[in-house]
């Protein structure tokens, strides 16, 4: 292997279309881009959803309602799901690093327990939010709840 027979490795290079190489090219003359206006000349560039000058589609689609921006969603956990932990691996607490660990919640999430399903065990359950229900029955369990 030499300098003189050096090529890229196959499929490493696409064969494109070179344009303003002559009119002879077939892309040559405006090379794409038209006859006069602001398009046709060098450092042109338009707004992202930008139609024309017709009313684009972000501003002809009608807006519905109200997103507030200070929404605090919670991912829910109810009971049973404490339960099956408790009964699979032996735990009297459950908290953020806990349900981390088993895969129930992510690193920026914001737990809330909820009360579907039964609880046995007694149980320290530290959580973001609790139901009503979920609280009642973790403390009638022998349980306490902190909320973090």
């Amino acid at each position: 292997m030499n300098l003189s027979n050096l090529k890229p490795a196959t499929g490493s290079t696409k064969t494109r279309k070179r344009i303003g190489r002559g009119t002879g090219s077939g892309r040559g003359g405006t090379s794409t881009r038209g006859h006069k206006g602001a398009g046709s000349r060098s450092g042109t560039s338009s707004k992202v959803g930008f139609e024309g000058g017709q009313m684009p589609l972000q501003r002809r689609v009608p807006k519905v309602g109200f997103k507030n921006p200070n929404r605090k969603e919670y991912v829910g956990v109810n009971l049973d799901v404490l339960q099956e932990l408790v009964e699979k691996f032996n735990l009297s607490a459950i908290d953020f690093d806990a349900l981390k660990t088993h895969g129930l919640v992510s690193r920026n999430d914001l737990v809330k327990i909820m009360g579907r399903g039964e609880l046995k065990a007694k149980l320290e359950v530290k959580a973001h939010a609790f139901t009503e229900t979920a609280q009642k029955a973790i403390e009638a369990a022998g349980g306490s709840t902190v909320k973090l």
